[in-house]
Formats: structure tokens, sequence, C-alpha cells
């Protein structure tokens, strides 16, 4: 599967957990358990509770995903 598969949701972190996992929310009953892509480790890009995240979620696990860009 590569990259370009992915679907793109906007949500909020709403926990931070133990070995670089999210807890980020996309809809108020919806919950994804993600952690950090590849390229915001190499730039160090910190993500912290309540930023603004978007998340890239494969079809076939929609429970986890990989945040892949923190607004500003």
């Amino acid at each position: 599967m590569s990259k370009d598969d992915l679907i793109e949701f906007e949500g909020t972190v709403t926990e931070v957990l133990t070995g670089g996992l999210f807890k980020v929310e996309i809809d108020p009953d919806h919950h994804v358990l993600a952690h950090l892509a590849g390229k915001m480790r190499r730039f160090r890009i910190k993500v912290v509770l309540g930023d603004r995240v978007t998340v890239g979620v494969t079809p076939y696990d929609p429970t986890r995903g990989r945040i892949v860009y923190r607004a500003r």
C-alpha cells in the first residue's frame, strides 16, 4: 500500500500515550490511534495535546493511522 492510498482526516489530539502514540478525535464519536509519520519524526516536529492535525488512515483499519501534518 502506498502513501497515496491513505484517507486524510482533520482532527484534534485528545491524549498523548506512551511509545509515540496519540489519540486523535476526528468526530465526536470517532477516535483514531495514531503515530507520527517518518518526515515528522525526521524534522522533529512536536505534537502536543490540543494540536490540530491531519491523520492519514488506511481503508483496512480505520481505527489506526499516522499523523502527517500539524496545523499552526
